[in-house]
């Protein structure tokens, strides 16, 4: 028994307290560690845990921020986009909305098409575009609300990307309807192309096409109209569609 006591005495003697598997700083610091190695599925359990953990606090809200962050990383971009929306209700106020914003824009943002794209040539403008229009539009509140936060910069850039990326869609369905002889979609499409995205680089196709179907439908104040406008603004261009269309790549930004 002394023995026993004695050596409890001991243990007691050193001060150190036991850890606390609850305490909010230590599963943050984990789950920071688990997304700066790549293991997002542990990183997400992780910051689950820290941002119950530390609940009403700032270390809460940079939990659930880095967790939606993980998600989207790991591939859950529903998920991710839910948990960032989420932030931005629960956190009017927080010092990092404007990050939140930001976030939710990159998590809506695509630039890259995958294997399977590439194998297919698919363009990034003929996906469904809803993503990037709220890509853009989170990227449009961020700058509106916070024109000097640090993420600014790269959110107006990225805008002027996905605005010409919606410019080469409406380009990429006036072609089509073209193609198929419905001459009034495909005009109706290429004017919006232009009049939605001004200064986009496939403006010059867009106007091509409705000098082509406004031609086809016998419409010749509109036609010559547009010609003009083509002429004025793309002096070299011929009304070939497809061996003289606009060389530059759409996602170019000037």
């Amino acid at each position: 028994m002394a023995t026993a006591a004695a050596v409890l005495g001991a243990c007691s003697s050193t001060g150190k307290n036991p850890i606390d598997p609850n305490d909010p700083n230590r599963l943050y610091a984990e789950a920071k560690e688990e997304l700066a190695n790549g293991s997002y599925d542990r990183a997400i359990k992780g910051f689950e845990k820290a941002e119950a953990a530390a609940s009403g606090t700032l270390l809460g809200q940079q939990a659930l921020l880095d967790l939606a962050y993980a998600q989207w990383r790991s591939g859950e971009r529903t998920t991710a986009m839910a948990t960032a929306d989420r932030f931005l209700r629960l956190h009017p106020s927080s010092p990092a909305y404007d990050y939140a914003l930001y976030l939710r824009g990159l998590i809506n943002f695509n630039d890259n098409l995958g294997m399977f794209g590439f194998v297919a040539g698919q363009r990034l403008s003929e996906r469904d575009q809803r993503a990037s229009r709220d890509s853009h539009q989170s990227f449009k509140q961020l700058v509106e609300q916070f024109p000097e936060s640090r993420y600014a910069a790269d959110a107006r850039v990225r805008m002027d990307y996905i605005v010409n990326m919606l410019a080469d869609h409406e380009v990429q369905v006036a072609r089509y309807y073209y193609r198929r002889g419905a001459y009034l979609a495909a005009a109706n499409r290429a004017k919006q192309a232009i009049t939605e995205y001004s200064q986009v680089p496939v403006a010059e196709d867009a106007l091509v096409l409705m000098v082509l179907s406004y031609d086809r439908l016998g419409l010749t104040a509109l036609r010559d109209d547009a010609q003009r406008v083509l002429k004025t603004n793309f002096p070299n261009r011929t009304l070939d569609l497809e061996s003289n269309r606009t060389q530059r790549s759409w996602w170019h930004l000037w």
